[in-house]
């Protein structure tokens, strides 16, 4: 049973794919679902950004079965919008796969041509000066940050910006200066918040973020899976609140502050 399980592993998965693009074909075809096939792109952008979502749960989590499904629903979404490529006349699966395996070698030189690097640093400023001289689509936009989604979570695009302005060497250069930078857009925001200016309290909240973002790659740290590592830990203690105030009889309406904390430091212990 295990090297059957082996071997079903090992598989290139070439008729699987065949039979997903086949099934979502026949789901777009007048016998199939009326859904499915009224279905477009920009229909499609919701729930890609969802799965994709679910992946990255599943990740944390750490559950094997639960990433092999959401990967699961993350490829449907994706073939889905190969199909409808493919009714348009644009481009297929084959042109896509062909696509990005061209553009992996060619952003690995190191490992598909003659060229040396020296540490994992020198790979990612390879990347990027690739990216930016043989790959920019926008004559319009900075070469240097071509390529980044404006579509991104806003503290995802704003630490890749940020990233990217450091490889030019726009960039802090110790932490200790981006701390600073930290304490002085908190002041302003204090003093923004006094003056009651709701426009500039949004600006310093930005600016604020923005600091707090670059803190975060100072420190090797992704700013957006440490804020949402946070909220589900927030989430977790404000669950255990619920339920210990339901078999204290209470509601959460009916709780006092002072009880809530109490038992938000039960959580925390």
């Amino acid at each position: 049973m295990k090297n059957q399980e082996e071997k079903a592993i090992n598989r290139e998965p070439s008729s699987e794919i065949a039979e997903l693009l086949a099934l979502i074909r026949t789901l777009r075809s007048p016998e199939g679902c009326p859904w499915d096939r009224v279905q477009s792109e920009k229909d499609l952008c919701r729930y890609l950004l969802s799965e994709a979502y679910e992946v990255i749960d599943a990740i944390a989590e750490g559950s094997p079965a639960d990433l092999r499904e959401e990967l699961g629903d993350l490829l449907f979404q994706i073939l889905f919008l190969v199909v409808l490529a493919e009714e348009q006349g644009n481009f297929n699966l084959a042109g896509v796969v062909r696509g990005i395996s061209e553009k992996m070698i060619r952003r690995h030189p190191h490992v598909f041509a003659d060229k040396s690097v020296r540490d994992v640093s020198e790979v990612k400023d390879n990347w990027e000066k690739i990216k930016a001289t043989q790959e920019h689509k926008d004559k319009h936009a900075s070469p240097l940050f071509d390529g980044i989604s404006r579509s991104l979570p806003a503290l995802s695009r704003a630490q890749e910006i940020t990233e990217r302005a450091a490889t030019v060497g726009f960039d802090w250069e110790r932490t200790e200066q981006v701390v600073e930078k930290i304490e002085e857009e908190l002041q302003e925001l204090k003093d923004a918040i006094g003056l009651k200016n709701q426009d500039g309290i949004e600006e310093e909240i930005g600016d604020l973020l923005f600091s707090v973002v670059n803190l975060s790659r100072f420190a090797d740290v992704r700013a957006e899976e440490a804020l949402r590592r946070t909220t589900g830990k927030f989430l977790k203690r404000f669950q255990y609140i619920e339920k210990r105030l339901g078999e204290e009889g209470l509601s959460l309406e009916e709780a006092t502050l002072a009880a809530m904390d109490r038992l938000w430091e039960e959580a925390k212990g």
